[in-house]
């Protein structure tokens, strides 16, 4: 039998996993009541941990996400008393993350899972160069669940509109504040918390404030969906930029959830993937995109978005997790 810990968070992509892990049929270890409060939480984690002792037999599989904040290792142990196998989810590295483990003591902390899956080929790599042993598949993107239809639209617009959505702070996304003389071809719809929009008077960038999920993919109406971290127009620059190297934004699931093409970061880990699939196109930089974007023909762009469109169906459906967890 499957059984899975669930994690108790407002993490999309994590209740997403939850929510995979439950329409397979898995069981779930964790308490059925839920809690804010954060002694709470642990006490009904632990509960869940414990119940590997009392539930799992030999030839059963736990199912965990990490980072699992508390008992990871325990959860483990426990399962390998049983004789059960263990299939570990990772969303995020803590030496990248958190920065509170070296690399190699990361690795030991996940070879203790008997099947690992990552977000792609590049993290595959660096986890095994980092000491990783067991079997390992790549994840290629996360999962998008949510009762919405991406809004049907004319497009490309004139000129190119494009969507940025998340956290908009200073700190995490100084280049918006440099692109003015750059969008001569197109425009950028922003949403989300954090927005100086009293610093930036660039006319061709508008600010709609905070929306749900379900609003944003059923009412955006956008030609591309950025994903690009840091203060530079020129790199996704700092700590942003290097983890863009090696993840798989939740961002870019978004964007083609609401059937959007995507621009990536030349250097991004997901590169790959999105060019391979049609989904959208890379840039070296955002200086690059006037030019891209005027010699962008309709039959190219129409070809994304129709790619994009298509996608947006499987990752509605939970493909993704459905057959890296298939593969164990």
């Amino acid at each position: 039998m499957n059984y899975f810990i669930e994690v108790i968070t407002q993490n999309k992509a994590k209740t997403d996993i939850d929510s995979i892990y439950k329409q397979l049929g898995y069981t779930n270890l964790t308490p059925i009541w839920k809690t804010v409060n954060p002694v709470s939480r642990l006490v009904v984690k632990l509960m869940g941990v414990i119940r590997i002792l009392t539930c799992l037999h030999r030839g059963d599989t736990l199912h965990l996400q990490y980072p699992m904040k508390k008992f990871y290792l325990t959860a483990c142990t426990f399962a390998h008393w049983k004789g059960a196998r263990v299939t570990t989810i990772v969303h995020d590295l803590g030496a990248f993350r958190r920065q509170k483990l070296t690399p190699e003591q990361e690795n030991r902390r996940l070879s203790r899972t008997d099947y690992l899956i990552v977000h792609n080929e590049t993290m595959k790599q660096y986890v095994i160069s980092h000491g990783f042993h067991g079997h390992i598949e790549n994840l290629d993107i996360f999962d998008y669940l949510i009762d919405a239809e991406p809004h049907d639209y004319a497009s490309p617009h004139t000129p190119y509109r494009l969507v940025y959505a998340g956290g908009l702070h200073r700190w995490r996304n100084a280049f918006l504040y440099a692109l003015e003389p750059h969008m001569k071809q197109w425009q950028l719809e922003l949403y989300g918390p954090g927005y100086d929009a009293t610093g930036n008077q660039n006319p061709r960038i508008h600010y709609h404030g905070s929306l749900k999920e379900r609003a944003l993919i059923e009412d955006v109406e956008a030609d591309f969906g950025l994903v690009w971290d840091g203060a530079s127009l020129d790199e996704c620059d700092g700590y942003w930029g290097e983890y863009l190297k090696i993840n798989n934004p939740h961002k870019t699931s978004f964007y083609l959830r609401a059937g959007i093409p995507v621009i990536v970061w030349q250097k991004a880990a997901m590169r790959p993937f999105i060019l391979e699939g049609g989904l959208g196109i890379a840039v070296g930089s955002l200086r690059e995109l006037d030019d891209i974007l005027s010699s962008m023909t309709p039959e190219t762009y129409s070809r994304l978005r129709t790619n994009a469109q298509r996608f947006s169906r499987l990752l509605a459906e939970g493909h993704f997790a459905k057959r890296a967890l298939s593969l164990h």
